[in-house]
């Protein structure tokens, strides 16, 4: 009940960074987030949840539209407590504040402080643009040599 009163509280979108504190041999097979849970988080405004261990149920949570991002996946379901709700934790070598940006999708999760968004979605769009450039003179040569020059950004 209290994290979903803490989600509830929190600005949207919300991103849940959920550290699972086993020891290893029970991390493993012990799946926190399955389709009941992350239903009630996308209730509540969750966009996306990452995970240090596995989690279960992906054929129900694909459908959800949910960014997902855990370890591993697993059968298993167990008793769990909380420990704390919006303190620090580290996600796979990954630190995340409480109120930090995460930016996921299927390549992996970055994070950033709230106060770079505007940069940081001006510099995508940048990034973007230049990307779909670069994308179409690829697809319009065919030898190695413009090819090459074009992957390096030296092609006038």
């Amino acid at each position: 009940m209290d994290l979903y009163k803490a989600i509830e509280k929190t600005p949207k979108p919300v991103i849940v960074a959920m550290k699972q504190d086993f020891p290893e041999e029970i991390k493993r097979k012990n799946g926190l987030c399955g389709g009941n849970m992350m239903t009630a988080f996308k209730s509540l405004g969750v966009i996306g949840v990452i995970s240090d261990g596995p989690s279960r149920d992906l054929d129900e949570v694909r459908p959800m539209g949910l960014q997902y991002m855990l370890t591993g996946v697993c059968a298993g379901h167990g008793d769990f407590n909380i420990h704390a709700i919006n303190t620090p934790v580290d996600i796979c070598g990954m630190e995340v504040m409480p109120g930090e940006i995460v930016h996921m999708d299927e390549n992996g999760a970055v994070k950033f402080p709230a106060g770079y968004l505007e940069e940081v979605v001006g510099r995508c769009g940048c990034l973007a643009a230049h990307e779909a450039g670069k994308q179409k003179l690829l697809s319009e040569h065919h030898d190695a040599e413009t090819l090459a020059r074009i992957l390096s950004d030296n092609y006038e």
